[in-house]
């Protein structure tokens, strides 16, 4: 499905820090689509279980919590997500968060729930999302499937970037590597009709650029 020749669904996907939540904002704003950072989901359901006590270890409590957990997911400009009436939003790159989001993203039922919401917003109108699994499991439909990569060494400094600790920042980039690819459900890998683009030498104009050129291939 498509509007004005656009595709109605965008999917960009790849590792931590490879840029395609900047990618995906900036393209849904030029192009007036509403931007879903779907890792932002994860981290909300992280903080609500490290604020309820409930461990990762524990995938029966986990799947409670992901059915009942009071969020709601703001997808505009910009992605805001609220647990119960608190926008979390600015909570959900801390430590905390961050060295945990990965456990508790790789419990199947918890992924299930999210998924569900996900797809449930992409249907409401026109949308990028972006996340680890969108073009082969949220959305393989997707108009366009974007997969964004760069080396380990690159994604640690962005990601320091943003972190007060570089080398935590670094330790966390590739551990969070190691569970996404492995696991089980949904590990993260591109879709087999994904464009990949390494960002790694790139700027972001130059990462702009390749992604409005496959933009307008999907819509011709």
């Amino acid at each position: 499905m498509k509007h004005d020749g656009l595709p109605a669904a965008i999917a960009i996907d790849g590792p931590a820090a490879s840029g395609k939540s900047t990618v995906g904002q900036t393209l849904a704003a030029r192009h007036g689509y509403r931007f879903l950072d779907t890792g932002l989901m994860y981290r909300a359901f992280t903080l609500a279980a490290l604020r309820a006590g409930v461990a990762a270890s524990d995938p029966g409590a986990c799947t409670a919590l992901a059915e009942t957990i009071a969020m709601t997911v703001a997808a505009g400009t910009e992605t805001r997500i609220f647990l119960d009436a608190e926008d979390v939003t600015d909570r959900l790159r801390d430590a905390d968060v961050e060295a945990n989001v990965s456990a508790y993203s790789a419990i199947a039922a918890v992924r299930e729930v999210m998924v569900r919401r996900q797809r449930a917003i992409a249907a409401e109108g026109r949308a990028v999302l972006a996340g680890r699994d969108i073009g082969t499991v949220v959305l393989p439909g997707a108009g366009l499937k974007i997969y964004l990569d760069a080396s380990e060494e690159a994604r640690a400094r962005r990601r320091g970037l943003q972190a007060a600790d570089t080398r935590l920042a670094s330790a966390n980039v590739t551990e969070r590597d190691r569970i996404d690819s492995g696991r089980t459900t949904s590990p993260l890998r591109p879709a087999e009709d994904a464009v990949v683009i390494d960002t790694t030498d790139l700027t972001l104009d130059e990462v702009l650029d390749r992604v409005e050129k496959e933009l307008r291939c999907a819509s011709s």
